[in-house]
C-alpha cells in the first residue's frame, strides 16, 4: 500500500513529463514557467522546484538547452543568418540567445557557424555526440569504467 506522499509525487512526476514533452514539441514557441505550470495546474514555483528536483534543471534552462540544440543543427547546415537562427527556435532577443549559446557550446553562434562550415573529417553520427551542448554543468563527470 502506497502512501498519499508518494502517489502526489508520482502524480507530480507525470506532470513534469508532460511539461518537458511539451517544451522539447514547442520549444520553438513563447514559453515561460507561468504558462507550463498552467498547462498541469501546478503553481510557478511548485513547477520550477520540483522540476530541477527531477532532472537537474529549471524549466528556463532545459527550454534554452533544447533551443540551443536546435539552432547548432540550423547553424550546421542551413542557409539562415544567426539573427534568423535566433528567432526560428523561439528566442525574442539576439543578445540572451549569443549569451546561453556561448556559455552551453563554448563559442558564439557565428564562430561555431564557421567551425562547422569546414569539413570536420568525422562522420556525422561522432560530430553530432561530440558538438552537443553541456546541459547541466553542476553534474558531475561519470565515473571511468572499468573493462
Amino acid at each position: 500500500m502506497s502512501s498519499p506522499a508518494t502517489d502526489q509525487h508520482l502524480r507530480d512526476l507525470t506532470l513534469l513529463r508532460r511539461v518537458r514533452d511539451r517544451m522539447d514539441r514547442e520549444y520553438a514557441q513563447p514559453l515561460d514557467v507561468e504558462a507550463l505550470a498552467r498547462g498541469v495546474h501546478m503553481s510557478s514555483g511548485h513547477l520550477s522546484r520540483e522540476f530541477k528536483r527531477a532532472y537537474g534543471e529549471t524549466p528556463y534552462a532545459y527550454l534554452m538547452t533544447r533551443r540551443i540544440e536546435r539552432a547548432m543543427w540550423l547553424l550546421r547546415g542551413g542557409d539562415l543568418t544567426v539573427t534568423e537562427v535566433c528567432f526560428a527556435v523561439g528566442c525574442s532577443s539576439l543578445g540572451t540567445f549569443s549569451t546561453r549559446f556561448t556559455e552551453l557550446v563554448g563559442v558564439p553562434p557565428s564562430t561555431y557557424r564557421a567551425k562547422t562550415r569546414t569539413t570536420t573529417g568525422m562522420p556525422s553520427c561522432v560530430e553530432k555526440q561530440v558538438t552537443r551542448p553541456i546541459r547541466n554543468r553542476e553534474a558531475r563527470p561519470a565515473a571511468p569504467q572499468l573493462a
